[in-house]
């Protein structure tokens, strides 16, 4: 198929995210978004990952490009309370590499530690693995030019928060349209296909390629290709979501570098700290509870927090979990919900969004001529459900090893028999009970150690001592370090007076 002329049906942040990667990548192109202006958008994505970097970079935006725009903050880390036990307080999953020892693997320095010390907190996990978890302790920033923390890099340790809408919109009216992009307002009511797949859209537009970003909805690969969409609900009952926002009480001290997540009776809450206001929902499964009643749970949370809702509209978002059997199939491509989505946790929303979009440039800068082949179309559909499933696993874990039973919602979720009706699909099985089984997975450098540990889901046999004295000396030498790394930090602008010097000069 040809790939020269290209429609992306659907703006918000998917579509103006691929309508930029599409127009950095092949100028001489010629693509068309069109959107509707009565469609509002989800807008659930404000927290990202450290991968979105990669992304920015081929597109070649620095932060101070985008993140004035688009109420934007940094984060370091990801915070979970109570998912283990209710009441159990909280740990974290940082951004960075692990300072590992040469000889001896940090984590069993740390298991060691935690056999020897029983009273140790879980907190201290991170804490020791990680440097940047001595800025997020500390609730400061630093670009760390002088490498007193010396494996920080402000480069590719951060990740951020923003308002996922007016990332769009900077996209759209600073980045797409200034080099070419075409912009149409318009509600597709009808899309005409043949063998070849889609032909046209409204009996007007037409192209060679189409893209599909219109959510939920699928409008094209859904509906029109009518391509199976697979329900991951067996695996993550969540379904449901409220979200607001709520405004500062002490944004000094509530500005915070991190993204925290909160497990109450029927799902979690997130609270992500942005330049202007705090977003927060409520994710839930309406098997186990009504739309009212958990707008009252979500409520009575806020109240604890003695956050401020009363000027604040609660949205209520209905979720589609799962993913389309094929996401490019004929001349159709899927980017963003329309693809599929997981749920919040782990910020998962917009990632998707930009690794589908890599595969997607990958694959059309192997055509000559302008061409994409059967088989790109296919790796296309391989890679990025492969992507897509790894974190379904990765996100299932952390219901999965909770012990939580206070309500009807944890005793399901966290039952290990759960998941054995797991997802199947015809090229990537998901093998969940035998990955925790196989508990040295948790030995990866991958966030997935985090979890396990802070979920008390060790990776290495915590019965008995058989320590030699260079171990334990290893971690009275690891504790301060990390008392270093405080002390280096606790002078540090607050992550507040960093944004206003570097970021929000002029107050945007």
């Amino acid at each position: 198929m040809n790939s020269n002329k290209i429609i992306i049906v659907g703006g918000g942040s998917a579509g103006w995210m691929t309508a930029a990667t599409l127009i950095s990548q092949f100028p001489n192109k010629d693509i068309t978004v069109i959107e509707s202006s009565d469609i509002p958008t989800v807008g659930v994505g404000e927290s990202t990952l450290g991968q979105i970097n990669n992304w920015l970079d081929l597109l070649g935006i620095k932060d101070e490009d985008f993140m004035p725009y688009t109420d934007a903050s940094y984060k370091l880390s990801i915070r979970f309370e109570d998912f283990y036990k209710r009441g159990d307080g909280g740990f974290h999953y940082p951004f960075g590499p692990v300072i590992e020892n040469p000889r001896l693997g940090l984590k069993q320095i740390w298991y060691l530690k935690k056999l020897l010390h029983p009273e140790t907190p879980i907190t201290d996990y991170a804490n020791m693995l990680y440097q940047n978890m001595a800025l997020v302790n500390n609730n400061v920033l630093f670009k760390n030019e002088s490498r007193e923390l010396d494996t920080f890099s402000f480069k590719n340790d951060v990740a951020y928060h923003f308002d996922a809408i007016k990332f769009g919109l900077w996209l759209k009216e600073k980045y797409c349209k200034p080099k070419g992009v075409k912009h149409i307002l318009d509600n597709i009511q009808t899309v005409e296909t043949n063998d070849e797949g889609v032909t046209s859209l409204n009996n007007t537009y037409t192209a060679d390629m189409y893209i599909d970003c219109t959510g939920f909805k699928s409008l094209l690969l859904g509906n029109a290709m009518q391509e199976p969409f697979n329900s991951y609900l067996n695996l993550l009952p969540n379904n449901k979501a409220w979200a607001t926002r709520i405004p500062y009480n002490d944004k000094e001290n509530e500005l915070v570098p991190y993204t925290n997540c909160t497990a109450i009776e029927n799902g979690w809450v997130w609270n992500i700290p942005s330049w202007e206001r705090i977003g927060t929902g409520y994710v839930y499964s309406d098997k186990y509870v009504s739309d009212e009643e958990a707008l009252n749970q979500f409520k009575k949370h806020l109240d604890k927090k003695q956050s401020d809702y009363s000027n604040s509209k609660f949205k209520n978002i209905k979720m589609r979990v799962g993913i389309h059997n094929r996401l490019f199939v004929k001349n159709v491509c899927a980017i963003g919900l329309s693809a599929g989505f997981i749920e919040p946790l782990e910020s998962n929303g917009l990632i998707s969004v930009h690794e589908f979009l890599i595969n997607l440039v990958k694959i059309m800068k192997r055509g000559e001529q302008d061409t994409i082949s059967q088989w790109d179309r296919d790796n296309f559909n391989v890679e990025c459900k492969r992507f897509f499933n790894g974190f379904t696993e990765f996100v299932a874990m952390h219901y999965a090893l909770s012990h939580r039973d206070d309500t009807e919602y944890w005793k399901d979720i966290s039952n290990k028999s759960f998941y054995e009706n797991r997802i199947t699909d015809d090229s990537i099985k998901l093998d969940l009970l035998a990955k925790m089984n196989n508990k040295q997975w948790l030995n990866s450098d991958a966030g997935v150690h985090c979890i396990g540990t802070g979920l008390r889901y060790f990776g290495f046999d915590m019965l008995t001592d058989t320590s030699s004295d260079e171990e334990k000396a290893m971690i009275e030498l690891r504790d301060l370090e990390v008392t270093k790394w405080n002390t280096v930090c606790k002078d540090k602008p607050k992550l507040l007076q960093f944004l206003k010097e570097n970021i929000h000069k002029d107050g945007l």
